[in-house]
Formats: C-alpha cells, sequence, structure tokens
C-alpha cells in the first residue's frame, strides 16, 4: 500500500471536511451539507464515512479526502498529503516529498515567510520597535493580543534581506517573494520599512503575506500590501481566515470588517468570526470560503462614504452566494475597534447581535439617496431595490418588506407585493440530474448491496460470470467494471469511478448513499435473492460452467471460492 492509499485508510474524511463544512447526519454513513465549490441554498453535497468519498449532486464535484483538499485548499497533491500527515500526526515518508521545482518554491516560500513573521515580532519587542508599540498600546493592543496575532516591526533599515541571504534562500525565491527587491547594481533591500506587520496567514494558520502599516506621517502608501505569489492569492484570502472557523461554528455567523486593527479589535471584544479583505475589496473567492462556515454575514465595515459603499457592494455578494445577511452600525462614526476601546466588548456583541436585516438597511440608504416625497424619486428608490429582491425566497418575508417600503414610499402594498413577484421569479438552484436506470428492481438491487457489502462483493463477485444479460442492461457500464478486477478482494471503489462515464458515476454515488441498505441484514441472502430472480440462460449449460468453475478453483486452491461456487451450484440442481 502507497502512503497516500494508507492516509486514506488512516484519516476520516468526514472529520476533514467537518472541520471546513458543516456536516449534517443523513443515514447510519452519510452527511449532507451545503457544497463548497458552488453556490446552492439547499445542500446537495453528500459524504460517505464509509466509502471514505464525497458527491455533489449539484455540481458534480467528487473524490477522496485527498482531492478535497486539493480543490479546497487550492494546493498540489504532495501539499494535501503532507498537510492531512501533519494534521494527524501521520509520518510522512521522504520518497513521497515533491522535488519539482513548483514545489521547492512554494516551500521556500513558506520558509521565508515564517522567518520574516519570526524577525518582525522580535523587532517589535526590541529597542527599534518602541514607536510601534506606543501605537498599539494608544489602539488598546495590549502584549498579549500582539503576540496571539503575531504582530511585528519592520525596521527602517531594513536588515530582512541580509538574514534570508544569510539563511541561503535561492535568488530566484527572493526575488518573487515580495519580501524583498533588487536593485539593479544586483544588491536586495527590504520591501517593507519602518511598518508595523501584520502576517496574513492561510486556512492551516501558517503565514503567506503580510500587511505594513506605515508608522510615519508622509510615509505613503499609509498601508501596503503583499503582492501576490504562488502562496498568496490576495483575492481568495482574508485576515483571520484560520481563526474564524471554531467562532463561525459557535455563533453560526461570519462577521465582516474592514481592516486589520477591526479584526482585532472584534476578537479582543470576544468575536473570532471577523475577519476582513487584505488590502482590496471583497470578492467572490473571498466570500465563498466564508459560505463553508456559516450561513450568516454581519457586515460591519467602517460608517464613512467609502465603508458604505463597500457595505452596500458586498451585500450582493453575499447574496450571490446564499448568505443571510445583516448591517451592524455604529454609531458615532466610530470604526469596530475605535468603538469596543470607547463603550466596550459588550456594547459591541450586542450591536452585532441586534444588526438589522440588509434589507432595511439598504431602504434605509435609499431614502437618503433618492427623493421618496416625489413620484422620480420613488421610482428610483424602487429600481434600487428590486434587484436586491429577487434574493428573498420566502414569500412571508416578502410581504413584510413590502408592507415597510410601501409606508416608507407611501405608495400601495398590492402594488408591491406584484413587483417584489416578479423580481423574485426565475430563481432556482440547478442540479445534476441522476440517470434513470431501465433495470429490473432485482439489478439495481444487487448493485446496490454490492457496492455497500464486502460480504456480499465475496459472495457474488465469482458468480458473474454466469449472468451475462448484465453486460446487456442499463447498468452493463458498472457491471464491466467490476468485473475487471481480477477478484473481490481488489475491488475499490475509487478504481471503478474512473472507468466509468460522468453519467454512469453520478448514478453510482446516488446507489452508494442508499440509506436503507445499512440497516439492513442477512444482506447476502438478498444478493442470493436477487440472483436467483434475474437467473442465467439456460440452466444446463449454466450448471455445466458451474462445474468447471468448481474444478477451476480447486485446483487453484482456491478453496473458499470453490465452496462459494459449489453453492450456488447445489441450488440450481436443487430448483431444477
Amino acid at each position: 500500500m502507497d502512503f497516500a492509499q494508507q492516509l486514506k485508510s488512516s484519516v476520516d474524511i468526514v472529520a476533514v471536511i467537518g472541520e471546513r463544512v458543516p456536516l449534517k447526519k443523513r443515514g447510519t454513513y452519510s452527511y449532507v451539507g451545503l457544497c463548497p465549490f458552488h453556490q446552492e441554498k439547499s445542500g446537495s453535497f453528500n459524504v460517505h464515512q464509509e466509502k471514505q468519498f464525497y458527491k455533489c449532486f449539484g455540481c458534480g464535484a467528487s473524490g477522496d479526502v485527498i482531492k478535497f483538499v486539493m480543490e479546497y485548499e487550492s494546493v498540489t497533491f504532495v501539499e494535501a498529503i503532507t498537510a492531512l500527515s501533519e494534521r494527524f500526526g501521520i509520518p510522512m515518508p521522504k520518497r513521497e516529498r515533491a522535488d519539482d521545482p513548483e514545489s521547492r518554491l512554494r516551500d521556500a516560500l513558506m520558509a521565508m515567510h515564517e522567518v520574516a513573521a519570526q524577525h518582525f515580532q522580535q523587532n517589535l519587542m526590541g529597542q527599534t520597535g518602541a514607536e510601534a508599540r506606543a501605537y498599539l498600546t494608544k489602539r488598546g493592543v495590549n502584549s498579549t493580543l500582539a503576540g496571539e496575532f503575531r504582530l511585528g516591526f519592520s525596521e527602517r533599515g531594513g536588515t530582512l534581506a541580509r538574514l534570508l541571504q544569510k539563511q541561503g534562500f535561492p535568488p530566484q525565491a527572493m526575488e518573487v517573494s515580495s519580501l524583498v527587491k533588487k536593485r539593479e547594481d544586483g544588491s536586495w533591500y527590504d520591501m517593507f520599512r519602518g511598518r508595523l506587520m501584520f502576517p496574513i496567514c492561510n486556512e492551516s494558520g501558517k503565514v503567506i503575506a503580510f500587511g505594513g502599516r506605515a508608522m510615519q506621517d508622509g510615509d505613503e502608501p499609509k498601508y501596503l500590501n503583499s503582492a501576490g505569489t504562488s502562496i498568496y492569492h490576495k483575492s481568495g484570502v482574508l485576515y483571520n481566515l484560520h481563526r474564524v472557523r471554531d467562532g463561525a461554528r459557535k455563533s453560526g455567523r461570519v462577521v465582516l470588517v474592514e481592516g486589520y486593527m477591526d479584526v482585532i479589535g472584534a476578537y479582543s471584544a470576544g468575536v473570532p468570526e471577523a475577519s476582513a479583505p487584505c488590502g482590496t475589496a471583497l470578492t467572490a473567492p473571498q466570500v465563498r470560503a466564508l459560505r463553508r462556515l456559516a450561513g450568516l454575514a454581519v457586515v460591519n465595515f467602517d460608517p464613512d462614504t467609502a465603508g458604505a459603499n463597500a457595505t452596500e457592494k458586498s451585500i450582493q455578494l453575499l447574496l450571490d452566494e446564499g448568505f443571510r445577511v445583516r448591517v451592524a452600525a455604529l454609531e458615532g462614526g466610530l470604526d469596530p475597534d475605535e468603538f469596543v476601546k470607547a463603550n466596550g466588548a459588550d456594547a459591541y456583541r450586542d450591536r452585532l447581535t441586534n444588526a438589522q436585516p440588509y434589507f432595511h438597511w439598504l431602504a434605509g440608504r435609499a431614502r437618503a439617496r433618492f427623493d421618496v416625497k416625489t413620484s422620480e424619486g420613488k421610482v428610483q428608490a424602487l429600481e434600487f431595490l428590486l434587484p436586491r429582491v429577487r434574493q428573498v425566497s420566502d414569500r412571508v418575508e416578502r410581504a413584510a418588506l413590502a408592507n415597510e417600503l410601501a409606508a416608507v414610499l407611501g405608495v400601495e402594498q398590492g402594488l408591491l407585493l406584484e413587483q417584489f413577484r416578479r423580481a423574485a421569479g426565475g430563481r432556482g438552484e440547478e442540479r445534476i440530474e441522476i440517470p434513470a436506470i431501465e433495470v429490473s428492481p432485482a439489478e439495481k438491487m444487487l448493485l446496490e448491496l454490492f457496492l455497500h457489502s464486502a460480504e456480499v462483493r465475496e459472495y457474488v463477485f465469482p458468480l458473474l460470470g454466469n449472468y451475462p444479460k448484465l453486460l446487456e442492461s442499463a447498468g452493463a457500464e458498472i457491471w464491466r467494471g467490476i468485473l475487471a478486477f481480477p477478484d473481490a478482494g481488489s475491488f475499490h471503489w475509487e478504481e471503478l469511478e474512473q472507468k466509468l462515464s460522468a453519467p454512469t458515476r453520478t448514478l453510482m454515488a446516488a446507489m452508494a448513499f442508499a440509506d436503507h441498505l445499512q440497516t439492513e441484514i442477512n444482506m447476502v441472502e438478498q444478493a442470493g435473492a436477487c440472483l436467483a430472480q434475474l437467473g442465467a440462460g439456460n440452466r444446463k449449460d449454466q450448471i455445466g460452467e458451474l462445474k468447471r468453475r468448481v474444478r477451476a478453483a480447486e485446483q487453484r486452491g482456491a478453496i473458499m471460492e470453490a465452496i462459494q461456487i459449489a453453492e450456488e451450484l447445489s441450488r440450481l440442481e436443487r430448483e431444477g
């Protein structure tokens, strides 16, 4: 068994996926949740604990635990098995570690960023970090909180480039690291100088980039962020995302704030589920990363004009990914971390808990933007709000919104309800259609039993050659794939799936989630009954063939196989 197979047999796929996607138990071995790979509102993402695979009947995504980590984390095969082996304490053979140039570069970049994080942390606690420490104290960030977020300081003179060279990192890796830059004369200098440093981590908590805030007036830009690298794609990464998971599971929500200090302020107030874009506007990939963790999003961007515009844009992105959305508005024109410092943690958590539904916030924004006392203003307000109504699927909620909006705009509620109904039409999630299998109930039951039970496979496999009609049925592709294995013991779900067309893979996955079989007893007897119903052509020829196979099995020393075939032979002779 190679290491990948050993890993898959040692790791529980439900535990791995369940850390990233909320799953609900649906049967003895099956779990269901919202697919992390496409937008949906009703769960079509299935995970089978016994067979250790996942299948989405919405977008078709499927695979084993290694493929899930590769797709979810956007990493290579070797990086996925490395992460799993480290997560579950399974020693990884050295020969499995990649030696290709791309993997070596990624490894070097990861190591360089960890060296940089430690270097910046040491600077913050040293003499050169006094100015940054004073700033943090002013902002209410103590040394414990600074250590928790691994905050640091980049010296104005710059010493990181020399440190990286001293530690032997290759020049080609340094050049694309976004940590240092190369002068025309070939010497190196630090990209971040004289800045408070915020490490940005991937979902595993490993440093992959930095944000740096200038400590002196005149240093521009005020915030400097790492450029994209092979380990950092800023459109898909959120600050503090690696800490959000546990908090989101407990609270059932994620909180979106605007900046690094806002995240730290929220965290200090007992809101670990807060995260922020990394120097960019919120993107769809970032929203999808959050949607895997919770169904409710509370937006708490800064109260200025730029923050309000960002809130408006983010609402649509969040709705598009199936979030329930609320907006927390803080009085006094304060940012989240300033509000926490001025009013306390309890007051901030209360604002989040009582955040208003997004539509109420938008309605208030429409009132401020348009003159709803005029007919033209009312039309403009409706045109502004109706696209958002498309996301409201509940008829009762639409009716309540129509009532409130009618009062605000001074129009007839019935007219608004009709407009809402039209705007809300046309929704519906696309789902992969499970192909209809035009076979007898006996064959369908036999397939389900075969896929579920190793004992059934041991019994049925030696007998399949006597049922040629199976190779002519609608399930023939599955049976041919099964018969390609040398024996029942060598049967592997993944290998069979790889041999099948996409529609047949979907059909087989649907059979695998037939949980009505999981609690059934006497599966072998049921399989025998299915075989009896299916028949096998000319009984005399069949008996002769079974006798030949008994002799062949005895000559090979396959005693158990010979016994199984002999039992089938006896059954046929009795029935004859």
